[in-house]
């Protein structure tokens, strides 16, 4: 349980670390819960902070826990769809008042955020240095400048072709009402604006990139914009009882769309996939039950994504950074079913670099999909431009270079 503000001890010779998750989805818990694991705790004091859903991913009794507030991630997933500002103004300042509790009470030597945008005021207020811990594709600095039409009114009014021309014209506009709430209260807060929806997503004294630049590549970012590689991580849950039995020729095929992709879609996918000749094998994530799976599915709530990843031929996703370098690092092309911006940005750079294809989630069904996987099973540029791929990413070792970093700015 998280130890109340009141009864941390003062500070010792260790510094402290505070990791704050936005549990809006699961990877921004996974990601920073990975980066905590990577520390030496001989050498550092680690405390956490995530909404109580979050909190069972946080298995490590070391860790000082601390329970925050976020937002549903029902409403989250809901304003994302319809294009809508994130967070409310309530919501922030909410957020901005129990930032600066924890950080004011831990007195942290820096606070490393997942999301967290609220730390772009409370972290300078409390003179905390704030480490962002974010994706490349949102960067200023990012080489592909394109935003994606992602799954929205204008797609479905005026398809997606004519509907992007429309977004490309409107985005600036767009974006800047995304970033208004934001920079209205720094600015109440005597801090420096902070510009457009990019700067607001990747303000940080520090700037992590949980990225390669082989996929998503930046043009002369500034010294304090770091690549640190993918932050991979599977549940610790044990294997199905199938694990084991799933025979190893022909590659299955894995599906997962995560804890935002469109699960109602499964069911059909599996359909597609029924005459495939090798197994396919499915996870859940507790979002959907499937009352009739085919013969040769295979479905569990959670499997271990990377294990899963490197058995399969292909890997079915949302799209999402976090699935899509499970399957990349173990050198297997994707098929991404994405919805919103981030996992059009994401399987944008992934096609671009031959690795897999994008099907929009507002045109996919078991057709479409089937015929992606036969094409990329069927054609060895997929799978070896995810093998050039898996060597770039193999090049990165996010825990040391995530412990080098926090080091040199701790001391």
């Amino acid at each position: 349980m998280s130890a109340p503000l009141s009864q941390i001890e003062p500070a010792g010779e260790k510094p402290r670390i505070l990791f704050v998750a936005e549990a809006v989805t699961l990877a921004h818990v996974a990601r920073p819960a990975v980066l905590a694991r990577a520390l030496d705790l001989g050498r550092y004091e680690v405390h956490f902070a995530c909404d109580r859903r979050g909190m069972d991913m946080l298995t490590e009794p070391s860790w000082q826990r601390h329970a925050i507030d976020t937002i549903a991630s029902q409403v989250f997933l809901d304003r994302l769809a319809a294009g809508a500002p994130l967070y409310q103004r309530d919501e922030l300042v909410a957020y901005i008042a129990r930032d600066r509790q924890l950080l004011g009470q831990i007195k942290p030597a820096a606070v490393i955020g997942d999301f967290r945008l609220s730390l772009a005021v409370s972290a300078p207020l409390e003179g905390v240095p704030y480490i962002n811990l974010t994706n490349a594709h949102w960067s200023p600095y990012a080489a592909q400048k394109r935003f994606p039409l992602p799954e929205h009114a204008l797609a479905r009014l005026l398809g997606p072709g004519l509907g992007q021309c429309v977004f490309d014209l409107a985005r600036p506009v767009v974006f800047a009402s995304h970033a208004r709430t934001m920079n209205r209260l720094r600015r109440e807060h005597g801090l420096p604006l902070l510009g457009g929806l990019t700067d607001v997503y990747t303000w940080g004294d520090h700037v992590l990139y949980a990225d390669v630049p082989e996929l998503v590549a930046t043009r002369k970012p500034p010294a304090n914009h770091h690549y640190i590689g993918p932050v991979t991580w599977s549940p610790p849950n044990d294997p199905p009882a199938w694990w084991d039995r799933v025979p190893a020729q022909p590659p299955p095929i894995y599906v997962t769309l995560g804890s935002s992709g469109q699960v109602n879609l499964l069911p059909e996918i599996l359909g597609s996939l029924a005459d495939y000749s090798g197994q396919v094998m499915a996870a859940t994530a507790g979002r959907i039950e499937v009352a009739q799976a085919p013969a040769n599915a295979r479905v569990a709530k959670y499997l271990p994504g990377e294990a899963a990843a490197a058995r399969s031929a292909v890997v079915v996703c949302n799209g999402g950074s976090a699935p899509v370098y499970q399957a990349l690092a173990q050198g297997t092309p994707v098929i991404g079913v994405a919805s919103n911006m981030d996992q059009y940005l994401t399987m944008g750079a992934v096609e671009r670099a031959g690795a897999g294809l994008l099907i929009r989630a507002g045109q996919a069904n078991g057709r479409r999909v089937r015929l992606a996987v036969d094409r990329v099973v069927e054609q060895s540029s997929y799978r070896q431009s995810a093998g050039r791929l898996a060597e770039a990413i193999r090049q990165y070792d996010t825990g040391i270079i995530f412990n080098r970093l926090l080091a040199s700015l701790v001391a």
